[in-house]
């Protein structure tokens, strides 16, 4: 049922930052293949945003991975922790979601997240179910068994303590409420980002006190957005998101920086060590353009979301625009009954920019043209011809009809 601890090691070590501690890991793989019997392998996520980028793929395909060699992968959807707010990485208090928003988030979460996890094979539980029913006499008991010094120990707070910045008491309970996780799932591995270290290990501290074996940690690198800086973020505007359309999918890989093109087949993709080891052999040698691998990447992203027909025509259609110069065959259409419009009242009117202040930054960055002809002035009006084509960005076109 089972590989080999050595063949489920390699699959596991890959890409990963660190295993806390690896021998325990290994003993659990032996234990589990002696017993016939799966590990429990818990990823939480908190639904703070409906939609997810290659950055959380990172994690998830740890998961999958797991997944594959036999494990029982479980999904805890923090609806409940997502009302206290995660603050991890924060330097100030992170405004927590309602019930509702957090529920209408996991959804369109787990929609995405089948992408890359077995449907079939993910046990998925909300927080909710276990957290909600703690009493106050609980949590104190809870409480009881950690220590301030101990929670100060975490960098963001250190920080935040040391500047005098407010932590509020209620931002304590979260990585306690995260560790209850861990105890009411039984947890044999953990998986997260770097920045969830410490909240994963005191899952480990607090398994301890329920009496548990503690859970073995496993972090993944912090995919770099891009801008080739920042984390991924759709903060930083330097994702790629895993609901994009596969035009968007293949234009955004081919913006990212040289030195990021390893780091995204071995993270966000499955090719294989084999593969993988050719990539690193051509960034190396000299005589490959880079921009040949990030067009492979660029198709493999896209046919791992879509399909290799998608992946062709978005090449395709990236080539027709940015190569030849052309536009987009299935261009959406704008109905204007106006015979003269703001530029940037015609932006919002295409769904190109959130708000009129957006819209006119595009303006003044030199983003917006007419039928080819750049638009520098965002208090100019336009006369409205039908068929004429208005671009915004490098991707976004609209054909207008009046």
């Amino acid at each position: 049922m089972f590989p080999p601890v050595n063949e489920q090691m390699d699959l596991i070590k890959r890409g990963a930052s660190e295993i806390i501690p690896e021998e325990e890991l290994v003993q659990k793989l032996e234990k589990s293949i002696k017993e016939q019997k799966p590990l429990n392998i818990k990823l939480g996520c908190d639904p703070t945003r409906p939609d997810l980028h290659i950055g959380h793929s990172v994690v998830l395909r740890k998961l999958a991975q797991f997944q594959q060699l036999g494990h029982q992968a479980i999904l805890i959807v923090g609806d409940f922790t997502a009302m206290i707010g995660d603050p991890s990485g924060r330097n100030s208090t992170r405004p927590p979601l309602t019930f509702e928003e957090a529920q209408q988030n996991a959804k369109s979460y787990w929609e995405q997240a089948s992408k890359i996890l077995d449907k079939n094979k993910t046990k998925i539980v909300n927080n909710s179910e276990w957290l909600s029913k703690m009493s106050f006499a609980d949590v104190i008991h809870l409480a009881s068994k950690f220590t301030v010094a101990r929670m100060l120990e975490r960098d963001d707070f250190s920080k935040r303590y040391k500047s005098g910045i407010p932590i509020s008491i209620h931002e304590f309970l979260y990585p306690l409420a995260q560790a209850m996780d861990s105890v009411e799932i039984q947890s044999d591995v953990e998986l997260g980002g770097t920045d969830q270290t410490f909240n994963l290990l005191v899952g480990r501290d607090i398994q301890r006190e329920y009496g548990q074996e503690p859970q073995v940690i496993l972090t993944m690198p912090l995919l770099v957005g891009t801008d080739g800086v920042e984390k991924m973020s759709k903060s930083y505007n330097n994702y790629i998101g895993i609901a994009d359309p596969p035009n968007e999918i293949y234009g955004k890989t081919l913006s990212i920086p040289d030195d990021l093109i390893y780091t995204y087949f071995e993270l966000a993709t499955d090719v294989s060590q084999a593969e993988l080891n050719e990539i690193k052999r051509k960034l190396e040698d000299g005589k490959t353009n880079p921009r040949d691998l990030k067009r492979m990447l660029a198709r493999k992203l896209v046919a791992m979301y879509y399909s290799e027909e998608d992946a062709k025509r978005a090449e395709e259609e990236f080539d027709k625009i940015f190569i030849n110069k052309g536009i987009p065959d299935d261009l959406p259409e704008i109905t204007l009954s106006e015979t003269e419009i703001g530029i940037l009242d015609l932006i919002l009117k295409a769904g190109f920019a959130p708000s009129r202040s957006e819209a006119r930054r595009l303006v003044i960055q030199g983003g917006v043209s007419i039928d080819g002809e750049k638009i520098t002035d965002f208090k100019q009006n336009v006369p409205v011809k039908n068929g004429m084509i208005l671009k915004v960005g490098k991707r976004k076109f609209a054909k207008i009809t009046g």
